[in-house]
């Protein structure tokens, strides 16, 4: 009988929904371990020892002094690594800290919250990094997987084809690839919030005057946001062609559509993602995909954003 590849799992800094991706192959994951020895899993196990293996899944970013150590020893013990999800990939949610310094996130979180009471903040815990950082600044890389989680059929595909030596087949096409709603040219003349009205199931969200990013954002999920009728939120990371092309950028390459399709003035769509900068990058922002980039002034949009209407201060009761 042939032997089995061994796969070990580490989580770094995240939520577990990459494991839950995996549990979601449903009975393809008796196929897959047919093949494969899950040789650890610590949303399983209970251990803490790194062992050998043919493959190392790594979810999660890194984003505490733990986190790096985890991820050299997986480097140190597996034969070859894939960055499985968002977050080790281009940061995740978590890389969203670049906004803020760490005493903001701290004070918000534990000293200045209303549903906390910590004197002393946390203690016992790893330090927190200045900043998140995707996986392979620390460590090599040998597959990237994208997606927040991605598709049980991407990860089939991705880890199969690793153990077996091959090149993926799957595309490097955006969310609008998969997405079944028809661009046309409409008469919308002011960019919409989801709370403002019913978005026509048919017809692209842009041409509704809703901000999509699915042409921006690479397709490792079979865009079920879209068909269900959410626009998407870019959580797996920006499409190849913002990748690789200094030019592109995600405000400009969706204003441009937007402007397009509909009476929407290119610099009222910029100027609105630029306002909410914090959510529409969110999930790459620790990338240097994204800090790198010189179009990318988050701190300066932060700045020049309206203050908003003071509603509660800290301390006040």
């Amino acid at each position: 009988m042939k032997e089995k590849a061994k796969v070990s799992i580490e989580w770094l800094s995240g939520c577990s929904g990459c494991e839950v991706g995996i549990v979601d192959l449903h009975e393809k994951l008796l196929n897959v371990l047919e093949e494969v020895e899950l040789v650890r899993v610590p949303i399983l196990m209970d251990t803490k020892e790194y062992v050998n293996a043919h493959v190392g899944i790594i979810t999660g970013c890194v984003r505490t002094e733990h986190d790096i150590d985890a991820a050299k020893s997986m480097r140190d013990t597996c034969d070859a690594i894939i960055a499985f999800g968002t977050c080790p990939v281009y940061g995740g949610p978590q890389s969203a800290a670049y906004a803020h310094t760490n005493q903001e996130l701290l004070d918000t979180a534990y000293y200045r919250n209303p549903t906390t009471s910590t004197s002393g903040g946390p203690t016992n815990v790893p330090r927190l990094l200045e900043e998140s950082r995707p996986l392979d600044e620390i460590i090599e890389v040998d597959l990237y997987l994208p997606g927040c989680p991605p598709h049980p059929a991407y990860i089939l595909e991705g880890l199969m084809s690793l153990l077996r030596s091959k090149s993926p087949t799957f595309g490097r096409h955006s969310v609008c690839f998969n997405c079944t709603r028809t661009m046309k040219k409409t008469d919308v003349a002011e960019i919409r919030r989801m709370t403002d009205g019913i978005a026509d199931a048919q017809t692209c969200f842009l041409s509704q005057g809703y901000l999509c990013f699915g042409s921006v954002t690479l397709d490792r999920c079979l865009a079920p946001c879209p068909s269900k009728g959410t626009p998407c939120f870019s959580c797996g990371g920006p499409a190849e062609s913002v990748i690789l092309e200094p030019q592109k950028d995600v405000r400009s390459e969706v204003a441009a559509r937007m402007s397009h399709l509909t009476n929407i003035p290119y610099e009222d769509v910029v100027n609105t993602i630029e306002s909410q900068a914090k959510t529409h990058f969110a999930y790459a922002m620790a990338s240097p995909v994204f800090r790198q980039k010189p179009t990318f002034l988050l701190k300066k949009w932060m700045q020049n954003k309206p203050p908003a209407k003071k509603e509660f201060a800290w301390g006040e009761h």
